[in-house]
């Protein structure tokens, strides 16, 4: 019989086997996270290399994530049915299938369709890496391992433009593709010889109805929402027709799944209070925090005239304030109240967003980065603490279907709010510059261009700027009310939420 654990938590450190198997999975959501945003800035080196437009050529970056959206459903019965090691294994496969191929593209559509081949394989590789670590940890040392996993979520899409814009600049585009099998293979031999081995569970009859609707709707909804900062309007048909038909299919799919055992995502999940609570938190924060984020590079490039690399060097405070915060963060969260360390982290961001809010053509970059610092610091102590108090309560075996639910409404929201915006941006560019919205950053773009109006354009697009980070502000304000009703006491695992929690991870 073991000795019961301290009361505060102390006593049970990560040992090395969970450290072992924490190494595999940051390696392999090192690579799909970095290709959500590598791509991004090598977006205009495509176009001209293949003689194509802006809008063909957005689909190198929409397919890939269209796969994510279309797969992660399907993760949690899949680890299910044929074990969580196995499942890691071919979806590291799958995404070095996808990156090798996308590297040796020789025309835009052979890239596109090898971009979604490398993103069925990177939708699977974060929630299934989530549940493996989940499980070997146990739920007494969840926070601990979220801020592991956290790191790479953070510092993704802050290296991401810097390792995009060198490796574009300096050696060619198709590395930004062959960077990821070096980092693959390695992933795959550690996978093979640390992840500890596990049997298929036996699960219910797979609902292909289910997966019929939530697939396609994530897709179609995605797809719409992707569409409004190139239409310009939420009017388009580009935009309503999809998402309307996506809405319609999720609504069908949560109604059916209510009546039916074993649906493909467990909505049974959200009846525990610490589980919707921490989604809903989640949620509204990827709306606001990930929308903003995605003006930042933008703002450094368009207003300062910045290259792609220097913005993205200019985004690494942000990292090095998550950093400090992150690893304290995830100790906390095992031994005090949630609440505790979401609110003054939730403050710490808005406090830096503010700074934002008021940025304009000549803001010292010294004040900038100090705000991204300051925000930084809230994103380590935020993210990965409202994570934990969603998986806490919960038992190891509903890990994998909680952990798809998670990502879910991650990717999601983080789509929604960089739409909503792109599209608030573009707008307020249009009305400054006097042309149709979906022209807003083109004309400023052209205006900021030209010695002859740049003082006045670069002052006119600062201005939109601030105003679009201002919505940014109010998303992550929204945030403290939901934040406040997360857990008020450190939760403790009871033989309820430990019961069937995964032994040991066997030293190798």
């Amino acid at each position: 019989m073991s000795a019961p654990a301290a009361p505060d938590g102390a006593g049970e450190k990560l040992d090395s086997g969970v450290l072992k198997v924490a190494g595999v999975v940051v390696l392999g959501a090192i690579m799909a996270i970095l290709d959500t945003t590598v791509v991004n800035v090598a977006l205009q080196k495509l176009t001209i290399q293949f003689g194509t437009s802006f809008d063909t050529i957005q689909w190198v970056a929409t397919g890939y994530m269209l796969a994510l959206a279309t797969v992660i459903p399907i993760t949690g019965w899949a680890a299910e049915a044929f074990g969580t090691k196995r499942l890691y294994l071919i979806a590291i496969g799958t995404f070095l299938a996808g990156s090798m191929l996308a590297g040796m593209a020789w025309n835009v559509e052979s890239l596109i369709v090898f971009r979604v081949l490398q993103g069925l394989g990177g939708g699977m590789l974060m929630p299934a890496g989530m549940t493996i670590l989940t499980r070997a940890a146990g739920p007494q040392r969840i926070g601990r391992v979220m801020s592991v996993l956290g790191v790479p979520m953070l510092l993704g899409p802050i290296c991401g433009p810097i390792l995009g814009g060198w490796l574009v600049d300096s050696v060619s585009w198709r590395w930004i593709f062959y960077i990821n099998v070096p980092i693959g293979l390695i992933a795959f031999v550690f996978a093979l010889r640390v992840l500890p081995k596990d049997r298929p569970e036996r699960t219910g009859r797979f609902d292909f109805p289910g997966l019929l609707m939530v697939s396609p709707g994530l897709a179609a909804l995605i797809f719409g929402v992707s569409r409004i900062p190139s239409t310009g309007t939420v009017a388009s048909v580009q935009v309503w027709l999809p998402a309307l038909a996506g809405i319609v299919l999720l609504v069908g799919f949560v109604l059916r799944a209510a009546r039916i055992d074993n649906p493909l995502i467990d909505l049974k999940l959200f009846r525990n209070r610490s589980f919707s609570t921490a989604m809903i938190t989640m949620t509204v924060f990827c709306i606001g925090f990930f929308g903003a984020m995605l003006l930042l590079p933008t703002y450094f490039t368009l207003v300062r005239g910045e290259s792609a690399l220097n913005a993205g060097l200019l985004l690494a405070p942000q990292g090095l304030g998550a950093m400090l915060t992150m690893p304290i963060a995830g100790r906390l969260a095992d031994r005090i109240a949630i609440r505790r360390i979401v609110l003054p982290g939730m403050l710490l961001l808005v406090l830096g967003m503010v700074v934002f809010t008021q940025v304009g053509a000549d803001t010292p970059y010294a004040l900038l980065m100090a705000a991204m610092f300051v925000m930084g610091l809230g994103m380590g102590a935020t993210m990965m603490p409202i994570t934990s108090a969603a998986l806490q309560t919960l038992r190891s075996r509903d890990m994998a279907k909680a952990s798809t639910a998670t990502n879910i409404l991650q990717q999601t929201a983080g789509a929604i709010g960089s739409a909503a915006m792109s599209i608030v941006l573009a707008a307020l560019l249009a009305g400054k510059f006097g042309v149709p919205t979906s022209q807003g950053q083109l004309a400023a773009t052209a205006a900021t261009l030209n010695p002859a109006t740049h003082e006045a354009a670069s002052g006119l697009t600062a201005d939109a700027f601030a105003s679009t980070f201002v919505w940014g502000l109010v998303a992550l304000a929204l945030c403290l009310i939901p934040a406040f009703f997360l857990p008020k006491k450190r939760i403790v695992p009871t033989a309820e939420t430990g019961e069937d929690v995964a032994p040991p991870v066997p030293m190798h």
